[in-house]
């Protein structure tokens, strides 16, 4: 009998720790947003309400400088969802497909597939163009998924009743808008919200990797009206421009804006378009706000870790810029929260410099899966555990112009810059003494040191290719 006593303890010991692991196996909800910015009140902008991120800062930690490795769709996507640089995947436009240069990479998505997870795409996580693309795969890749969805609302179908201040361009980097009739449900990205809550109902008991990618903020800024009367027009203004500023200011850190400013449009076509920026906006947060509750009625809070990140930042007039693709901060830094059902430090802000490289090793290790390949980021756990945490890592962001990389580093403090490695010109800029970039201290000799440390920087990190091992699978 004292046996079959000591049989029953350790058997139900070992059940226990089987409950446990699998308790542990956490779903991700990966919700991503299409050149959003800062501009909202998670970050401090009081006109852009967006009280459904809100309730998920609370819950989890805001990542108050964050950083995109490129400020351009696929090569940013390109990089989170494969954990390596640009300079790895080769990918520095719209079209080149990663797996064109890296064949056998194993994905986020993909890694959790490869572990028993139920991986899912709804919308823009790969690249799509905006808002040709709508509806279509775009650039997807096919090995990251079980299942996935396309979604297409009125919004692309009434694309004839834009406001078009800037014809001459592509609607895809076009200032247009349309405060739209209609319903959110209507709209491609209530389409996918709805749909996403289908496959949270779906697989519910199962581990899922459930990826909700929306279309806007990006251009033609397209919301239901009722979005564009809650963004008073009156307090839409446009930073104004000092003309001394350019003579500082390398040619190539102004050249992803021409003609400047604000590609020729006026101001008030300008106040016009960032006002429908900012209802784009507070419709994506009604959207998520859909998700958080589908996530709270089906029980999977305590079960799920909720990620949410933009793909690059947006310019919306300062110094006369605007969209992306420019080495300042408006452009590289992305707003980023994430939320585990086990952190103790829940609506913790973090101050620390880090990249959305780092969102792929922090979910191998929040959810204790073993990564196919290095890993260029740095696992973001310690930071969720404790915000204050030591940190050195610095964030790097590049761009090509014609011909030529602008390389810059973003450590807590400076931002130096190099463009064609220093021959057409360098930036430094203090943040702790000029947020707003007004000042560009390359030439000022007091920094020559602060220079040098953030060179050296930018030469390690760029000196040669990187060529991370593949593991035999």
């Amino acid at each position: 009998m004292p046996n079959i006593k000591y049989l029953m303890i350790v058997l139900s010991f070992v059940f226990t720790s089987i409950s446990a692991q699998s308790a542990t196996k956490y779903n991700v909800l990966f919700i991503a947003t299409d050149d959003l910015n800062n501009d909202f009140n998670v970050y401090g902008n009081r006109l852009a309400k967006t009280p459904n991120l809100e309730r998920l800062s609370k819950q989890g930690t805001v990542f108050a400088n964050a950083y995109c490795q490129f400020p351009l769709c696929s090569p940013s996507r390109s990089s989170l969802m494969t954990g390596l640089r640009p300079d790895v995947t080769q990918v520095f436009d719209l079209k080149r497909h990663f797996r064109t240069v890296l064949p056998d990479v194993t994905t986020l998505p993909q890694l959790f597939r490869k572990n028993g997870y139920v991986a899912v795409r709804v919308g823009k996580i790969y690249h799509y163009g905006v808002p040709g693309d709508i509806g279509t795969n775009g650039l997807d890749d096919s090995q990251s998924w079980d299942e996935v969805f396309n979604p297409r609302g009125r919004d692309k179908d009434e694309e004839k009743k834009l406001i078009n201040y800037t014809p001459k361009r592509g609607l895809g980097s076009s200032l247009s808008f349309l405060a739209a009739d209609g319903t959110d449900e209507e709209q491609t990205d209530g389409i996918g919200t709805t749909q996403t809550i289908k496959f949270l109902e779906k697989y519910k008991d199962k581990p899922f990797f459930i990826a909700m990618g929306y279309y806007r903020p990006h251009c033609p800024y397209v919301a239901p009206k009722k979005y564009f009367q809650r963004i008073p027009f009156d307090d839409v203004k446009i930073p104004s421009i000092s003309e001394s500023w350019y003579s500082q200011v390398p040619k190539p850190a102004l050249a992803s804006t021409m003609p400047l400013p604000w590609f020729g449009v006026t101001v008030e076509q300008a106040r016009e378009s960032k006002q429908a920026y900012y209802a784009c906006i507070e419709f994506v947060d009604a959207q998520i706000g859909r998700l958080i509750e589908a996530i709270e009625r089906l029980h999977l809070l305590d079960k799920t870790i909720i990620v949410f990140w933009s793909d690059n930042g947006y310019h919306l007039g300062e110094h006369g810029l605007w969209k992306k693709q420019s080495l300042f901060e408006n452009s590289a830094r992305v707003p980023l929260m994430i939320s585990t059902p086990e952190q103790k430090s829940k609506g913790a802000v973090c101050n620390r410099t880090v990249e959305l490289l780092d969102i792929y090793p922090t979910l191998v290790e929040l959810c204790g899966l073993k990564p196919l390949h290095q890993l260029q980021g740095k696992s973001l756990k310690p930071l969720i555990d404790n915000p204050k945490a030591q940190w050195d890592k610095p964030a790097f962001t590049q761009v090509w112009r014609a011909g030529f990389p602008g390389y810059s580093v973003r450590t807590q403090r400076y931002r130096y810059t190099e463009w064609d490695n220093g021959k057409r010109g360098s930036e430094l800029y203090d943040y702790q003494t000029d947020p707003e970039e007004n000042c560009n201290l390359a030439s000022d000799p007091k920094y020559s040191d602060v220079i040098k440390q953030h060179h050296e920087l930018i030469q390690k990190n760029w000196e040669k290719p990187y060529l991370p091992i593949q593991k035999k699978r």
